[in-house]
C-alpha cells in the first residue's frame, strides 16, 4: 500500500514538472536559446580593451652613469621600449639567470633601434663603470642600447624600493651581501610601466626574469609595445 502511494506521489511530481517545464523548453528551442541559461546569460562578453597591456604608471625619473661613464636618464630611452632590472655583477645566486634571460631578449630584438635594456647595479661601491664594462664584455653583450648603470647607493636603493617598488637591500647574512627582486619592469615608448593581466584578470605588474614563461610573456608584450 505504501509503495503504491509512493508511485502515485512521484508520478504526480513528474506530471507537474512536465506541465511547467516542457512549454518553456519548447519556447527556448523556438527562439534558438537552448544553450543559454540564467547564469550563462549573465556572463559579460569580452570588450575591445581586454587583452591589452595595462598602464601601471610613469617610470620614475632616474639619472645614472653607464659602463662608458656617460650620463643616462629615463629620457635617454624616450621613444624606445625597454626592460629594466636591478642586479649586481658579483651576485652568486639569481643574477646569472637574470643575465641569461636578458641575453635572450637582446638576441630576440637585436638590431631594433626602438628596443633597449637597462641593468642598474645595487652594489655601486664595487660596480664602477669599468667593472660594468668588463661585466658586459664577459656576458657577450652586443647591443649599444643595453646600459649597465651605477651611481650613489642610497639613490639607487630609493629608486628600486620607492620608485619602482622592486625590492633591493643589503644583507650581510646572504650570499653576495645583497638581496633583490628577480623581476623585470617593462616600459613603453612614452615612459609608462606596462604589464599584462594574469589568468584572473589582475595586473601582474612585473615579469619574472627567472622563469621561462615570464621571459616568453615579456617577449610577446615587447612586440605589442613596439607595434604601438
Amino acid at each position: 500500500m505504501l509503495k503504491n502511494k509512493s508511485y502515485i506521489g512521484i508520478s504526480f511530481i513528474i506530471l507537474i514538472f512536465g506541465i511547467y517545464a516542457i512549454p518553456k523548453i519548447v519556447e527556448r528551442i523556438k527562439n534558438d536559446k537552448t544553450v543559454q541559461g540564467e547564469r550563462l546569460d549573465r556572463i559579460k562578453p569580452k570588450t575591445a580593451d581586454e587583452g591589452k597591456l595595462i598602464k601601471i604608471g610613469a617610470v620614475p625619473n632616474f639619472e645614472l652613469v653607464n659602463q662608458e661613464n656617460k650620463k643616462i636618464t629615463n629620457e635617454t630611452y624616450k621613444g624606445k621600449v625597454y626592460v629594466l632590472e636591478f642586479f649586481f655583477s658579483t651576485c652568486p645566486t639569481i643574477c646569472p639567470k637574470m643575465n641569461e634571460s636578458m641575453l635572450i631578449l637582446e638576441n630576440k630584438f637585436f638590431g631594433n633601434p626602438n628596443f633597449g635594456i637597462v641593468s642598474i647595479t645595487i652594489n655601486p661601491e664595487h660596480d664602477s663603470p669599468e667593472v660594468l664594462k668588463q661585466h658586459a664584455k664577459d656576458l657577450g653583450v652586443k647591443s649599444s642600447n643595453w646600459n649597465f648603470l651605477t651611481g650613489d647607493k642610497d639613490y639607487i636603493f630609493k629608486l628600486a624600493n620607492k620608485g619602482f617598488n622592486l625590492y633591493a637591500g643589503q644583507n650581510n647574512k646572504v650570499a653576495g651581501g645583497f638581496e633583490h627582486s628577480g623581476l623585470f619592469a617593462l616600459i613603453d615608448k612614452n615612459g609608462n610601466i606596462r604589464c599584462r593581466n594574469d589568468e584572473y584578470g589582475n595586473p601582474i605588474l612585473y615579469y619574472d626574469g627567472l622563469d621561462k614563461k615570464g621571459v616568453r610573456n615579456i617577449q610577446q608584450d615587447i612586440n605589442i609595445l613596439l607595434a604601438e
